[in-house]
């Protein structure tokens, strides 16, 4: 026990795992330089580092060895970030946004993940990859299909395949919402309502609405954020489902996954609602806040498998790019509707 601590520990200084970092950092850095090209400006850095870390992935490689440090990119300095990024808002745009924003989310989830499980058990996905599918695509992605995984005992495969599909998809809207962001007709807030209900992972809604400038990715995040929260009664309604279909032969009580990132964000936004740091360590610290965004877009472009995802991946990827398609539909017209 002690020794697989001390291994997880030395993981973070050796030399596989600083490279697998440095090539998160220069991908973010490359994708930074790329999107002042002015044809490729309209993607934004964000939506560019996952583009040329997928790319990487598909033809040049990663080693095996340098994963850890790739998935640390991905994972940690994510949420490391999005806390950060809590310094650009003021908590009483929360309030501003009032009961239409969490409205808007909970019909969006909750819509999704019946549509996209439906259709994932009609196409003959395995019933344990179906739920997986319906919550990456209707809550958080990756993370949330990581979180759920436990809750219903999904094998490690079935969870690499969800993972793959939803980064798919989540890059396939992120650049369509990029390129009809004009004729959509939505103010910037409401744009960010909009991507922030809808699309799937955290670093693709953030991608995304920038294209709408400072009042849209602040809209999106709280947008995304609300659904974010919805992970937790989620993956409890779903853990309880389990063990119940099970008839007590698993009397543990499996933990509900709380999305602790959440409270980070609004403690750093807290802080700056008070006014207490000045605007240049502010601007400082969401600059730190982009760069690990970045490196984390990076890492989520070079943990597509495509080999996984084509052998395993065909039905969940049509169930979850139809659910997807509804869910921007829906979600567009209840932002018209419901916000704007």
């Amino acid at each position: 026990m002690s020794t697989n601590i001390v291994d997880t520990k030395n993981n973070y200084m050796n030399i596989p795992f600083m490279k697998g970092l440095l090539l998160t950092f220069m991908i973010a850095l490359a994708a930074k330089y790329i999107s002042q090209i002015p044809f490729l400006s309209i993607m934004g850095h964000l939506v560019i580092a996952i583009l040329v870390g997928m790319i990487w992935r598909g033809t040049v490689g990663v080693k095996k060895e340098w994963e850890f440090g790739i998935a640390f990119s991905s994972k940690k300095l994510l949420r490391i970030g999005i806390i950060l990024l809590g310094m650009r808002l003021n908590l009483s745009d929360i309030f501003q946004a009032g009961i239409n924003a969490f409205l808007i989310s909970v019909i969006n989830v909750v819509i999704t993940l019946l549509i996209v499980y439906w259709l994932a058990i009609k196409l003959g996905v395995e019933q344990k990859l179906g739920i997986l599918t319906a919550c990456g695509t209707a809550i958080c992605g990756a993370a949330a299909i990581v979180a759920i995984a436990p809750q219903i005992n999904a094998k490690d495969e079935e969870v690499a395949v969800g993972a793959a599909t939803i980064a798919i998809l989540g890059t396939i809207f992120t650049l369509l919402y990029t390129l009809i962001y004009p004729i959509l007709g939505l103010s910037s807030a409401a744009y960010g309502i909009f991507t922030g209900g809808t699309l799937h992972e955290v670093a693709h809604v953030i991608a995304a609405s920038e294209r709408g400038g400072t009042a849209s990715v602040d809209a999106a995040i709280i947008s995304k954020l609300t659904r974010v929260a919805l992970l937790v009664p989620v993956a409890f309604v779903l853990g309880m489902m389990i063990k119940k279909t099970k008839k007590g032969q698993d009397k543990n009580k499996s933990s509900v996954p709380v999305p602790w990132f959440i409270f980070g964000f609004l403690l750093m936004s807290g802080v700056n609602t008070l006014g207490v740091i000045s605007n240049s360590i502010v601007e400082l610290i969401v600059s730190t806040a982009y760069v690990l965004i970045g490196m984390a877009m990076a890492g989520l472009g070079l943990t597509v498998k495509w080999k996984t995802f084509i052998d395993l991946g065909r039905k969940p990827f049509l169930a979850g790019i139809i659910g997807s398609v509804v869910l921007s539909i829906v979600g567009y017209l209840l932002v018209v509707l419901i916000w704007t």
